[in-house]
């Protein structure tokens, strides 16, 4: 049986230039990344809550330089990972991510 979905959104995960349209989904447990195509290489993603050390804001960005939106979070895992989601409400992410982040 799947855990709970507390949170679910479209969102658009962006590594530099590269970016991926998809699904973050998260549980008790989780924060997972679907993305619609796979082929683009940008996930499937998933992180244990508890591997989750910072979440922010973050900017997104035109080809990886030039700003466009600050809908956008970056979570930073205990391994030094990072990984930037442009999706809307981006506050109400990080609230409810920051629940379990020490």
């Amino acid at each position: 049986m799947s855990a709970p979905v507390l949170k679910s959104a479209n969102a658009t995960a962006q590594l530099g230039v590269a970016r991926a349209d998809g699904e973050l989904v998260l549980t008790d447990n989780e924060l997972r990344f679907s993305p619609f195509n796979e082929k683009f290489g940008l996930g499937p993603y998933a992180f244990s809550r508890s591997a989750i050390v910072e979440v922010q804001t973050t900017t997104a960005k035109a080809g990886g330089i030039v700003p466009l939106s600050s809908e956008a979070i970056k979570i930073t895992l205990t391994n030094g990972q990072a990984y930037e989601f442009i999706l809307a409400n981006p506050q109400q992410w990080l609230d409810t991510l920051r629940g379990s982040v020490a």
